[in-house]
């Protein structure tokens, strides 16, 4: 029997797929895609085998990870509620499907974990917030866990009730960051500057900055200030961004996403 199982390749199946051949073997892997034509492109790609149903699947691997967007996992959980069994860990990476929705669906108390990856884990460089209940899983299971999400980056174990927020904080976000460094690439291209240029500075010091805030442990505020000198260029543009409500509107995304993110639960 295989360790991990994921059902689905897209971009954070295939993600976490990747991550976790730097820990697991390939013999200790296994995966499912509706794709034929994927399935075997990412078996040429990386040698781990596949099954032909998610009811195979399931009943071929330990951990089986549901890599799968929201509006497809009545489905899939049909596909599988005869087959998961109690020593069996399903890992959940669907934003607002909470753990006891996921129990009520399968028909009995199965033992849920709850993630939400982002996807920069397919550079190795993602962020997950993680739950479960602690008193159902044993040290092996959780050290299972923790290998396989620390293969693609960082994760943080947290409440389930905050789940909706790590969606809006790590999971929804990376788009948003995209747009601001297109913007401000955009911007100083109107001044002059060659795109590729604009693309490579704009995105070296996002990734730098974000740097700074990890590794420093300073408040963002604080290392704001720190470029920001009296009656300069960095104030004056800070004070436009404020302005035009930079803050606001990060902030009113943030609630789109959150509510979005709970109404999945409630469908």
């Amino acid at each position: 029997m295989a360790k991990i199982g994921f059902i689905g390749m897209g971009n954070m199946g295939y993600a976490m797929l990747k991550g976790a051949l730097t820990v697991f073997s390939k013999d200790e892997l296994i995966f499912t895609d509706v794709n034929t034509d994927r399935v075997m492109t990412v078996t040429k790609e990386t040698g781990v085998p596949y099954t032909e149903t998610n009811a195979e699947l399931a009943n071929s691997a330990k951990f089986i990870v549901l890599a799968i967007k929201p509006q497809f996992y009545n489905q899939v959980l049909r596909n599988i509620e005869n087959v998961v069994k109690e020593d069996n860990v399903v890992i959940s990476i669907a934003p607002g499907i909470s753990i006891q929705s996921l129990k009520d669906s399968l028909g009995f108390n199965a033992r849920i974990v709850r993630a939400m990856p982002n996807t920069p884990a397919l550079l190795g460089e993602g962020m997950t917030g993680v739950c479960y209940d602690d008193k159902l899983l044993n040290f092996e299971e959780k050290d299972t866990i923790s290998k396989l999400f620390n293969s693609f980056g960082k994760y943080r174990i947290v409440e389930e009730r905050l789940m909706s927020a790590v969606t809006c904080a790590s999971g929804s976000s990376p788009a948003y960051v995209y747009m601001f460094i297109e913007a401000m690439a955009d911007a100083v291209v109107m001044k002059g500057m060659p795109r590729a240029a604009a693309y490579e500075m704009v995105a070296q010091t996002v990734f730098g900055a974000a740097k700074m805030v990890l590794d420093t442990g300073k408040h963002p505020g604080e290392l704001k200030d720190m470029v920001c000198s009296p009656g300069g260029t960095t104030i004056a543009g800070v004070a436009a961004l404020e302005e035009y409500g930079f803050r606001n509107s990060i902030i009113k995304a943030t609630e789109a996403c959150y509510d979005v993110a709970e109404g999945f639960n409630k469908k």
